[in-house]
């Protein structure tokens, strides 16, 4: 496995985390997406990562493809009777013209080539072959432990956060997505983690990632001394939720 990292790739350094520590989706949102798909053949999973949520994906999908421009994310996700992993960037793809019933984009549309990622869309889709893509915004938590993630986030590593992430902060408002919008239902996400697996998620950001390549040092460490002295018992969990954004719709031609 070569360890040169691809365009757009912000994260190969932590794909062990992301796959340890990201956030599932809830079952209602993929009971939305089979929905709007006019078949159940294929599904295109893009920007797969380690496979949060290919793997839901096939419980309502013949087939799913699921596609990331990692090497080392795909090389973690899960083997499933149903999927096949493909390292490929979201642009340009194996796929067959035409053969796709619905296409999924899970917290990673921010960081593709729009004008080439919705031709190749266009390209791969099937008739009235559906889309959707999804984010979710800064976590939110109670209390002081909340104020000190805030901090982090938004000041520690606030010159640190890749350009692309302005989509996450205007909740997919201003992202180009020029298909034939379907209205999303609302959606909950949450969680209740321990205090290793609220430190666990905060690795994963790609502005820790880019703190600690600027400064040779791991900007989690003293916030994770912080939240230590907030948390009480550190193995106890507490609520961390997201708002979740969703922009859906049908493919035309």
């Amino acid at each position: 496995m070569s360890s040169a990292r691809a365009p757009g790739d912000h994260f190969s350094s932590v794909s062990a985390g992301y796959s340890a520590f990201r956030p599932r989706y809830p079952r209602a949102l993929f009971e939305f997406l089979a929905s709007i798909a006019p078949g159940h053949r294929l599904a295109w999973d893009c920007g797969a990562g380690s496979g949060q949520a290919t793997v839901d994906l096939a419980e309502y999908f013949d087939e799913v493809i699921g596609t990331d421009v990692s090497a080392e994310q795909i090389a973690r996700a899960p083997k499933h009777p149903k999927i096949t992993w493909v390292v490929s960037p979201a642009e340009s793809t194996p796929l067959a013209a035409g053969s796709v019933d619905l296409i999924t984009v899970a917290q990673a549309l921010h960081w593709f080539d729009h004008a080439r990622f919705n031709a190749e869309v266009r390209r791969v889709a099937a008739r009235g072959g559906a889309i959707a893509a999804w984010t979710y915004a800064a976590p939110r938590m109670d209390g002081a432990v909340g104020e000190v993630l805030r901090h982090f986030m938004f000041e520690t590593l606030g010159a640190y956060w890749p350009p692309e992430r302005r989509y996450v902060d205007d909740e997919y408002r201003s992202i180009p997505f020029p298909f034939d919008r379907t209205p999303p239902p609302a959606f909950v996400l949450e969680e209740h983690w321990n205090l290793e697996q609220v430190v666990g998620y905060m690795r994963t950001w790609s502005a820790a990632t880019r703190y600690r390549a600027a400064h040779k040092d791991d900007p989690v460490i003293p916030i994770e001394r912080e939240l230590d002295k907030l948390w009480g018992d550190a193995a106890q969990p507490k609520r961390i939720g997201w708002p979740l954004i969703v922009v859906a719709g049908h493919v035309t031609r």
